[in-house]
């Protein structure tokens, strides 16, 4: 390597992760707003439970607070942010210089995603810009963390420091492509996988046993994804309208089950028993828990699941 990159501050998550333990991620949504008061109190409520917080990139395609700003916000108040970074609406330059202002407040965590088409937001006469695909863009943050190299090919002058991470959907169609598909993303230099919200428990593990039969759950991290239901018309929504999610009859049937106030207690109980049933998964190194606009309940999850105390890096 052309470049020092001994001034960057390793990855609290990696260091983690290659010490052998479960790790814990969450993530928080920034607010439709300037005021960072916003995203820090969501940080507040998870920052004992989790080892790191994935602040989100206008999720939805709609107009929020950017990641980045919200990263620096909580990398400035002690907390461990996932920068997390989609190529809907930006092009290699602003990408590449974006890693390098997460990098010069050492943010050393970045998830790379494709992003939610903008026809979903509220912006969908904007236009989208993937000048790179979510591959592209693990490729590229390799090439400057690893050669100290721009694209373009000239030296970066303290190269990002990034620990890599991108996204999986073990539930999309075709099944069949679901494990390729990885596989292309750990060729790519992809160091941790976080995945869709799992319900269908027996889907994903035959998700699993693919990846394990490739060698793939030795070659990266893999975070399994959680996100509690609030409702059974949530858990409706999530099964009927959502591309990409799987939820069984059955799970939508015990939401249904239960009085409609404390729908929101079975929607915690089954994230619960979930993460304890995943935990016994070979392959599976921790939980990315999802708790949209939820953040108060994540402790509890946490500490029942029994992934609390956290170990320290």
């Amino acid at each position: 390597m052309s470049a020092d990159v001994s001034t960057n501050t390793p990855s609290k998550l990696e260091k983690i992760l290659r010490a052998g333990h479960l790790a814990v991620t969450s993530e928080c949504g920034p607010p439709r707003g300037s005021d960072s008061a916003a995203i820090l109190k969501k940080a507040e409520m998870i920052k004992d439970h989790v080892d790191a917080i994935n602040i989100t990139d206008n999720q939805t395609s709609v107009t929020r607070l950017c990641s980045l700003a919200s990263c620096i916000h909580l990398k400035l108040a002690g907390y461990e942010p996932v920068l997390q970074m989609v190529v809907r609406d930006r092009n290699r330059i602003a990408l590449q210089s974006d890693l390098l202002g997460a990098a010069s407040f050492d943010i050393n965590n970045v998830l790379c995603l494709s992003g939610d088409h903008q026809a979903f937001g509220d912006n969908p006469q904007g236009q989208n810009v993937f000048d790179l695909d979510s591959m592209q863009l693990i490729q590229t943050v390799r090439l400057m963390r690893d050669d100290g190299k721009f694209l373009g090919g000239d030296e970066i002058k303290r190269p990002p420091r990034m620990f890599v991470g991108a996204a999986a959907n073990p539930f999309a169609d075709p099944f069949e492509i679901r494990v390729p598909r990885l596989a292309k993303k750990i060729a790519a230099g992809a160091e941790f996988i976080q995945t869709q919200c799992i319900y269908n428990l027996d889907k994903f593990k035959e998700w699993m046993k693919q990846a394990r039969d490739r060698g793939l759950h030795e070659k990266v991290f893999i975070l399994a994804g959680l996100t509690p239901f609030k409702s059974a018309g949530m858990a409706k929504y999530m099964k009927n309208r959502v591309p990409g999610m799987d939820v069984p009859d059955e799970v939508v049937k015990r939401m249904s089950g239960v009085p409609k106030e404390k729908q929101p207690e079975e929607g915690i109980k089954i994230c619960i028993e979930s993460i304890q049933r995943l935990k016994e998964v070979e392959g599976v190194k921790g939980f990315h828990i999802m708790a949209i606009e939820w953040e108060e309940k994540v402790p509890r999850i946490v500490e029942e699941a029994g992934l609390y105390p956290r170990p320290q890096a």
